[in-house]
């Protein structure tokens, strides 16, 4: 058996189909088996069922045809192999009948005149679309695995009849597609103007900022939204990590759902035969009373505080059930109090996400530059800036929450009841709202990241969700077009126009595309772009 020259294979220039290959690989690999892994080293469940058989399951999965690594590879390395052909069409100088053929040759003859027509960037983007083609193809042809009721998304929460399950390739589409959006709007932004002055850049640039904020700020509106109300239509994953971090009782959630039915409600005196809000209240320490929608009174005023009285309560007055109880555990009465605890234990579990994100790039390049306090304290203060904004996010949520339903709105208007307050265009929605202007806490670089972030899974939201589970062709056909033409254009802007990528987008497919990460200009481009490229990113 032959044993490949590795001299020859190194010697191989970074854009050679053969090392892209090989890095596209390496990398989805690695993005594969990386959560795969902690979470089998996190999850007592899936140990005991057995370590190796879970293990064989992963790599079984992910080392297949249809797994994830290699259809990403063949859309990628598909790709450059594609486009390397075409090349060699193109330079190849002989007689094509006399070499293939008669019949041969003239096909590929009238082929290459026609290839010799059309622009450079328009052949890349057609042999990046045919190869993503594949891939999805690929993507979509693994066998689905068993899936949780949506009900299950968070314990007590009313299960959603659904049908078939929502293409699994969903969220990766996407992700795509929001990417290949964002790159076209920065190459619209940024890559026309060639003698503009310095203010005309600086507005551009702080739009692309505006622009940024006000994405995060509807997305995250949407999602905390949809966390209470509708978390069927966001990922599974999503909404624990939401849960997980707003340490909220998951009693409280079911009973905003009931407000939101009908089947919890202060003005008719109803609820569900088993009143979460009642065992909650009791767990809590207070009287049970404070979670009967029969006995708290349902509107603010003289009445209502002449009725807290009654249950033992003297410093409330409007209606709905006590903030001491939609505070839980984290504290009493206070919702001072409420916002400062959440605000420090939000803070503290940022730190714990950021550091390594803010950290990983140093380690990853220069790891000695983490001995010299200059290289340091840049990646201690954008730590701690990224957990401010994180906490800032938590704690103006619960801000608004009790300012709307129990210290400002509800006593300015004593005569709305609580159904409102408590329903889902109330506190909630209030609280969703002002929690997403924590973004301008945010370095403006990373501001336009975490935008990208959460786009997505705010479309995914806003779609339909017994379209998305109708499981017809107009479906798969629309995600398919959509993988397709994204994944292409992501793939041509990063060999045409790197300028137009941001974040991750642009460091991946630097890594995966030319073996470097980040990017260079070609001559041809603009250099104005790349000035507003440095100055936005």
């Amino acid at each position: 058996m032959p044993v490949p020259n590795l001299k020859v294979l190194a010697s191989l220039p970074n854009e050679h189909p053969v090392p892209v290959i090989f890095r596209t690989y390496s990398l989805a690999l690695g993005l594969a088996l990386g959560p795969a892994a902690l979470s089998l080293l996190s999850s007592k469940k899936a140990r005991a069922k057995g370590v190796f058989a879970s293990v064989y399951r992963i790599l079984s999965r992910e080392l297949a045809i249809s797994g994830f690594p290699f259809a990403i590879t063949v859309a990628v390395g598909g790709g450059a192999v594609l486009r390397h052909v075409l090349s060699l069409l193109d330079s190849e100088e002989g007689d094509l009948e006399r070499i293939y053929g008669t019949a041969i040759g003239a096909r590929l003859g009238a082929f290459k005149a026609r290839l010799a027509r059309a622009p450079e960037e328009d052949r890349a983007f057609c042999c990046n679309a045919l190869a993503a083609t594949f891939s999805i193809l690929l993507l979509q042809s693994r066998r689905p695995s068993r899936t949780h009721p949506p009900g299950e998304l968070l314990p007590l929460t009313p299960p959603v009849a659904s049908g078939r399950r929502v293409s699994p390739t969903l969220d990766l589409t996407l992700l795509l597609l929001v990417r290949a959006i964002d790159a076209l709007v920065q190459r619209g932004l940024f890559g026309r103007q060639e003698n503009e002055s310095d203010e005309a850049r600086d507005k551009r640039r702080k739009l692309t900022t505006k622009i940024d904020a006000l994405v995060f700020w509807t997305s995250s509106a949407r999602i905390m939204w949809c966390f209470f109300y509708r978390p069927s239509t966001l990922p599974r994953s999503y909404v624990q990590w939401i849960s997980s971090l707003a340490n909220i009782d998951r009693r409280l959630v079911t009973t905003l759902q009931d407000v939101r039915s009908g089947r919890f409600s202060y003005v008719n005196g109803i609820a569900p035969t088993s009143s979460a809000l009642e065992d909650l209240a009791g767990d809590l320490g207070y009287p049970r009373e404070w979670g009967n929608p029969a006995r708290v009174p349902a509107y603010g005023g003289t009445s209502a505080v002449a009725q807290w009285q009654k249950l033992g309560l003297t410093t409330r007055h409007t209606g709905g059930i006590p903030c001491a109880v939609v505070h839980g555990t984290v504290t009493g009465h206070s919702c001072t109090q409420n916002v400062t605890l959440r605000a420090l234990h939000a803070f503290l579990e940022a730190v714990a996400l950021y550091l390594p994100v803010h950290a990983l790039p140093a380690l990853i390049s220069n790891p000695r530059a983490l001995l010299k306090l200059s290289k340091v304290l840049p990646i201690v203060f954008g730590t701690a800036r990224s957990a401010t904004f994180l906490a800032g996010f938590v704690s103006s949520f619960w801000a608004g929450v009790c300012l709307t339903r129990s210290v400002l709105l509800a006593r300015l208007l004593p005569s709305v009841s609580h159904d409102f307050w408590d329903g889902p265009y109330g506190c909630i929605l209030a609280g969703c709202l002002i929690s997403g202007s924590s973004i301008w806490i945010e370095d403006g670089r990373r501001r336009g990241e975490i935008g990208l972030y959460v786009l997505p899974r705010a479309i995914r939201s806003c779609l339909p969700h017994r379209w998305l589970t109708s499981g017809g062709r107009g479906v798969q056909a629309a995600e398919r077009l959509a993988y397709t033409l994204s994944l292409a254009y992501l793939l041509t802007a990063a060999q045409y126009h790197p300028a137009s990528l941001r974040g991750l987008a642009k460091g991946t497919l630097a890594f995966v595309m030319k073996g470097r990460f980040g990017s260079s200009q070609k001559p041809k481009e603009h250099a104005s772009m790349t000035r507003e490229s440095n100055s936005q990113m």
